[in-house]
């Protein structure tokens, strides 16, 4: 991979900040863009100094003209809680903001690579869920803004390959966590961690049988930049996360285990239409990309405490 132009949008969210570094460390010109709606300058803070570093206060539902080789679009608030306080917003950060840098990457002949999300599986009937898998989504609940933004999103993406000829990758992101998520995000991982370290009661919603799976953060980013180097006949969309299931309560008890409080767990109703279950398949993943994850929950949350108690 020779020295490029790498744009990313959403590059001061914790997802975004981490690709920022490595890519970075890889020795190429980064282009951070992002409007700092659900981010922080805390986390790009330690890469303004880079000579090969640039940050760029900017919204994606308005057009960008830049000059890039490659594209990350991660711009989109990604928790409930973010994503809820508007609605309008978040279908219009992931339609136009698709649109946008979708138009971007043809004039400027940009490999382009989109963050989707498992939330386009919505409640699934399948289990694990494999990329061909078409959903379960309810087109007007309060999640329907993010699960429906994302889905049309893919649908651009994969228009424009068709329409235009465009060199497209679509990662299909699940749970990701690690050092600079937000501590009001209302995460689950995020959420035990803050309550554990306060000394709270940590909160489950519903029963606690209902699972996930749980990426760490580098392992991830590693999907991305595999993804985005791929043949350009690889388009995806591919699974990235954690195949490995755990149920919320398992969570909660080693977040309590590792923190070393003597939190309790009490248990409230389950939100409208929050999955049961959330697992990928990543045959695809292991197959194209010879990727999977490789940090264990245990080690990943052991890093992931250790950020929040220095920056609590």
């Amino acid at each position: 991979m020779s020295h490029l132009r790498i744009m990313i949008t959403g590059g001061a969210g914790f997802l975004g900040s981490h690709l920022c570094e490595r890519l970075l460390d890889a020795g190429h010109d980064v282009l951070c863009v992002d409007n700092f709606y659900t981010s922080t300058r805390r986390n790009i803070l330690h890469l303004v100094d880079h000579p090969n570093f640039e940050l760029m206060r900017h919204d994606v539902t308005f057009p960008l003209y830049v000059e890039v080789d490659q594209i990350y679009n991660l711009a989109c608030p990604a928790s409930p809680i973010h994503y809820q306080r508007d609605p309008v917003q978040t279908t219009k950060t992931s339609v136009h903001g698709a649109i946008n840098m979708l138009g971007l990457a043809k004039r400027t002949g940009a490999r382009i690579l989109q963050a989707s999300t498992s939330e386009v599986y919505g409640d699934p009937t399948v289990h694990p869920q494999q990329e061909g898998y078409w959903g379960n989504v309810n087109p007007i609940g309060p999640r329907s803004c993010y699960d429906e933004g994302k889905r049309c999103a893919e649908t651009l993406f994969f228009d424009y390959h068709r329409q235009h000829g465009m060199p497209i990758k679509v990662a299909r992101i699940f749970n990701t966590y690690g050092p600079r998520m937000l501590p009001d995000d209302g995460r689950v991982v995020s959420n035990f961690i803050v309550q554990a370290l306060e000394g709270e009661d940590i909160t489950v919603f519903g029963d606690g049988s209902q699972t996930r799976s749980f990426c760490y953060v580098d392992d991830l980013v590693e999907g991305l930049i595999r993804l985005m180097n791929s043949d350009e006949a690889v388009t995806g969309p591919i699974n990235l996360g954690n195949p490995g299931e755990f149920s919320i309560s398992e969570l909660a008890e080693k977040v309590v285990a590792q923190v070393g409080k003597d939190s309790k767990v009490v248990y409230k109703p389950l939100p409208v239409d929050d999955p049961m279950q959330r697992c990928p398949d990543i045959s695809q993943a292991k197959d194209v990309l010879s990727w999977e994850p490789t940090v264990a929950l245990d080690e990943g949350l052991a890093k992931t405490i250790e950020y929040f108690r220095t920056h609590l």
